[in-house]
């Protein structure tokens, strides 16, 4: 039995510990990102939700924000293989309001790649709940690089 060969990254954020999970895995010529958020570099959230007394987001104002440090994040990690966003070919957006993304989402996203139409197949879902209550995006991508 032969294994595959994986490069991984992190953050060093406490959730990758607790959950047992890399943010991002190269196997071959393909980077898989695991779902980024807007978190800065100790883990810290960027532009939270203000939530109600039900700890749900009261409103969708700080999508755009967290959409943006998000793409920074994955560049980060892509950085790490020597890649950035220019080599992703698939990404999907999950949110807890498709309205407020699809609103956001447009500028972000051209400005995050750099293209008015990004080459880049994209899935925008709306969710339920994502891994903290303030969160209101959560990013995945795959990109794929020369080997």
């Amino acid at each position: 039995m032969t294994t595959t060969e994986k490069h991984t990254a992190n953050f060093g954020v406490a959730w990758e510990q607790a959950y047992g999970y890399c943010q991002a895995v190269k196997v071959k010529d393909t980077i898989y990102i695991s779902g980024q958020l807007s978190h800065d570099d100790e883990g810290k959230l960027i532009a939270p939700a203000a939530l109600d007394e039900h700890g749900r987001p009261r409103d969708f104002d700080n999508m755009a924000a967290q959409m943006r440090q998000t793409y920074r994040n994955a560049a980060v990690l892509l950085a790490r293989f020597g890649a950035t966003l220019d080599h992703v070919v698939e990404e999907t957006l999950y949110v807890l309001d498709v309205d407020a993304a699809f609103k956001a989402a447009g500028a972000v996203r051209k400005e995050a790649y750099g293209s008015e139409q990004p080459a880049v197949a994209s899935n925008l879902i709306g969710i339920a709940r994502l891994a903290f209550p303030d969160q209101l995006i959560e990013i995945t991508l795959r990109a794929v690089v020369p080997d």
